[in-house]
């Protein structure tokens, strides 16, 4: 005679915490490379090209990292006070810098050499970017002023003054066109510049002194940041569209992620957040040590490189191997394991053993009824209701279901009906339930007219819950029939246009 085995309840895992998309897109970051700099990190932009080299702007030099290395390629040093502000070309080859002495730099960035300076500004250059058809570039400088210079000829092509009254530290140039960019001044206004027109297209106020500027892909939203707040303007419109305020200090960068569907924050609160463009939430929040000056992230998202104000660069990669990927579907299905139905939790722990040895062994013994009682007390058919619906089915799976069910008092009653309507409607349960609920109906259908109130209140509740749960399903199906039948229209349509012409074809051919 073989020996009795020990029942296996699949559990429905809890997972450690709620786990989104986003949560296994960023959360595949590996540990930092952190590098100490002489100074205050002012800025990080990466190289558009693989293998998309990222470049530090720091004390009196600006360097370039190779992303994969994380060591130092090329070393600009052609600065006798702090460099600020190094952007690469769109096609990765030469980097244009401001400085503290007011001068606007070009380098080639192969062979390190410096190609042009342009001077003109009477202080400080704090941002510099090269225009969309890399022919100019747009200066943001501390003398109120905003230049455009001509890289070929080394001149000047626009200058605006007049339009800030104090320092200008945030700047961008549009993705889309090659004469609209914006500047950013601690007097809290946004001006969007034309450089056809020689005037201002555009004016905001931010409210708060503004600290980096950018545009999404399609160039007709302008992301700005300062204060505590990052807002989305409508720059066709002229006016605000979103506010996000889930900082507690001074934002300082900004960048995108994710092809542009994501806007990035920095922030002098140690966070580093992450926001959906398409709802403009939250959906993940990194921290750092100490307070975050700059931030870029590479446009594969395999890089992520933040400037401290303690001067140190921290250089994260993201893990997109198999077995990262591998743990991420496993913490999903964890995830997806979890039931809820009418803000019920049904998840959780998973049993041990022991736990299941006293039904097991009544089980064993072929008493089927005590087994039944022993899930059906508080402690389990509340908290492990997975339990006591397994040991439905192996009643059900034994033929013993009505021998457990019948006989019961109504107090035993009341508390197997309570069970059944409180769970009935969960979808991993809800085939089990179902047929013991008949099972109950059939039993107790001679003696219902003896029950207790507390009985009879419990199977109208049953009988409002089943209605409510096949009312439902009525309209899933009926929502179910629109959604294919538009989607069998619009297969049928070319279908039925090439169809016509086959017959022409026949009529003709005959």
């Amino acid at each position: 005679m073989s020996s009795f085995k020990k029942s296996f309840v699949k559990p429905f895992a809890r997972p450690s915490e709620l786990y989104t998309v986003e949560d296994s897109y960023w959360k595949k970051l590996t540990s930092p490379v952190l590098v100490k700099e002489f100074g205050p990190i002012d800025f990080v932009n990466f190289s558009r090209r693989a293998p998309y080299h990222f470049a530090i702007s720091c004390s009196a030099r600006v360097q370039v990292y190779n992303s994969v290395t994380k060591v130092v390629t090329k070393n600009l040093n052609k600065f006798k006070e702090a460099a600020y502000g190094a952007t690469f070309r769109s096609d990765g080859q030469l980097l244009c810098a401001g400085g503290e002495e007011s001068v606007v730099r070009l380098f080639e960035v192969n062979t390190k050499s410096m190609l042009r300076q342009f001077r003109g500004h009477k202080a400080a250059v704090h941002r510099t970017y090269f225009t969309r058809d890399g022919h100019h570039i747009a200066s943001f400088s501390d003398d109120k002023t905003v230049s455009l210079w001509d890289i070929s000829s080394q001149q000047i092509s626009g200058h605006y003054e007049g339009y800030h009254n104090d320092y200008i530290r945030a700047g961008c140039v549009s993705p889309v066109s090659e004469n609209i960019f914006v500047s950013g001044g601690y007097d809290k206004k946004i001006n969007m510049f034309d450089s056809r027109t020689k005037s201002v297209t555009m004016s905001v106020d931010h409210e708060s002194p503004v600290e980096s500027l950018i545009f999404l892909p399609s160039g007709s939203l302008l992301i700005s940041a300062g204060g505590t707040e990052v807002r989305i303007w409508d720059v066709l419109a002229g006016k605000l569209l979103a506010k996000l305020t889930q900082n507690h200090k001074t934002v300082t960068a900004l960048c995108l992620a994710k092809q542009g569907t994501s806007i990035v924050t920095a922030s002098l609160d140690k966070h580093v957040k992450i926001y959906n463009v398409s709802t403009f939430q939250l959906s993940h929040d990194i921290t750092y040590p100490s307070a975050v000056l700059s931030i870029d992230i590479s446009r594969d998202d395999k890089t992520i490189v933040a400037g401290t104000v303690d001067g140190i660069v921290n250089i994260t990669k993201r893990d997109t191997s198999v077995k990262h990927n591998n743990a991420n579907k496993k913490r999903q299905a964890r995830a997806a394991a979890i039931v809820q139905s009418d803000g019920i939790d049904i998840s959780v722990p998973i049993m041990q053993p022991d736990q299941m040895s006293k039904f097991d062994t009544a089980l064993r013994k072929f008493n089927y009824s005590q087994a039944l009682d022993l899930v059906l007390v508080h402690a389990v058919a509340f908290k492990k209701p997975h339990v006591t619906v397994y040991v439905f089915d192996e009643l059900c799976r034994r033929n013993g279901l009505v021998q457990a069910i019948s006989g019961r008092n109504s107090k035993q009653l009341a508390f197997l009906l309570n069970f059944i309507v409180r769970y009935i409607g969960v979808r991993k349960l809800s085939k089990t339930l179902t047929h013991v609920a008949s099972t109950v109906i059939d039993c107790y259908w001679n003696s219902f007219d003896t029950c207790t109130l507390e009985v009879r209140a419990l199977l109208t509740k049953l009988h409002t819950v089943v209605e409510n749960e096949i009312l439902l399903t009525k309209r899933l199906l009926a929502i179910d029939g629109l959604v294919k039948m538009l989607l069998i229209s619009s297969e049928v349509l070319p279908d039925a246009t090439q169809t016509t012409k086959i017959d022409n074809k026949i009529v003709v051919k005959n």
